[in-house]
């Protein structure tokens, strides 16, 4: 996973957590369900990057 990805997802995850919090404190149900939307989608794609590193290092033996 580069370093890029990386930051980006961790973006994502970081804004997600912020709406989610945001949405809780006003009582905006809407902005706390993207806030968890936009972490898991994070999540996701973190996930997606490990899997391609860990092939990666299977194919580099």
């Amino acid at each position: 996973m580069s370093t890029d990805d990386k930051a980006q997802n961790k973006a994502e995850e970081l804004k997600g957590k912020a709406k989610e919090g945001l949405g809780k404190a006003t009582g905006n149900e809407q902005w706390e369900a993207e806030g968890k939307g936009d972490q898991g989608k994070a999540d996701v794609k973190q996930a997606g990057e490990k899997i391609k590193d860990a092939a990666k290092d299977v194919f580099d033996r």
